[in-house]
């Protein structure tokens, strides 16, 4: 070979290491950033994860059959119930909705709580509430999720089912209601509801409670107490364990509470969903406007 040619295959070599290693650099960086992409993206899915579960979770809607098929089977034994109309349905919401809105029910101290020291320290003493929608924007979009669907079209019309009362009209200021925590000692005396909203100008019909305490023992008390409207004796008492959903109609008669002050360690609270519905009618025989009535047990002091 001549010296012509060695330089040519010396040149031919040269230019095929030189494409060979350029290849190879842009598979190396092709390589890197293909690695360093999935593990951005895999990051970003974990905390976009992370950040829906705590804030947004899964969307919850309720099936309107089988909230149709629960308003039959429960009518006859709702219109029937003593002392007044009235249901008690366990397992009401869907287990992971359920479970949810235990996980994001804001603690004790939590800031969206009223202080109980400056309300009604005689009839409901350590009883927490929110008062109204505006502080319940500082609970979880989850658990605000979970009310607005208790309010939603579908569960007006299960209840207008149930209770064969129409033309119900939910309260989208939550006044009252929404979200309730009774602290350890604390009790709700005996009482019928305030029957009107000035707000709405709307006539107060069915009160939905469920319940948000697990591993409740009988021993804690808290019971929702049902009783007669003379104020005689109590009818029915229900234990507020979890997922428990009590339906009542209210009107003047309508005597409920938890008298007994809830004998659970410090730490152990009674939660609740508290909702309330409205229409334009009132009870029949309970259109005089009035707040709420607290009534007196027998052998119990004013």
């Amino acid at each position: 070979m001549n010296p012509r040619q060695k330089h040519v295959v010396h040149t031919k070599n040269h230019v095929y290491l030189l494409v060979l290693s350029q290849s190879f650099r842009r598979f190396v960086i092709h390589l890197i950033l293909t690695v360093c992409l999935d593990f951005v993206t895999m990051a970003f899915k974990k905390l976009f994860t992370r950040f829906s579960r705590h804030n947004t979770g899964d969307v919850f809607v309720f099936d309107q059959s089988a909230l149709s098929a629960l308003a039959h089977t429960h009518k006859s034994a709702y219109a029937e119930a003593k002392p007044f109309p009235h249901v008690v349905i366990n397992d009401f919401l869907p287990p992971c909705v359920a479970n949810r809105a235990l996980e994001e029910f804001p603690p004790p101290d939590a800031p969206l709580w009223l202080d109980w020291r400056k309300r009604d320290t005689v009839h409901q003493p350590k009883k927490l509430g929110i008062g109204s929608a505006k502080r319940l924007a500082q609970a979880s979009p989850s658990l605000q999720h979970i009310l607005f669907t208790l309010n939603s079209h579908t569960m007006l019309e299960f209840l207008e089912d149930l209770t064969d009362i129409h033309g119900l009209i939910p309260d989208p200021h939550f006044t009252g209601g929404g979200l309730h925590q009774i602290l350890s000692g604390g009790k709700l005396a005996i009482h019928s509801d305030f029957n009107f909203d000035r707000r709405l100008k709307l006539y107060r019909r069915i009160n939905v409670l469920i319940f948000l305490n697990k591993d409740w023992k009988e021993e804690y008390g808290g019971h929702l107490e049902l009783w007669d409207p003379a104020m005689t004796h109590c009818i029915r008492r229900v234990l507020p364990t979890f997922n428990r959903c009590v339906i009542f109609n209210t009107n003047k008669d309508s005597c409920h509470g938890h008298p007994e002050p809830l004998n659970t360690p410090n730490d152990i609270t009674r939660k609740s969903l508290a909702l309330y519905y409205y229409s334009r009618d009132s009870n029949e025989g309970d259109n005089s406007i009035r707040s709420t009535d607290w009534r007196i047990r027998p052998g119990e002091n004013g």
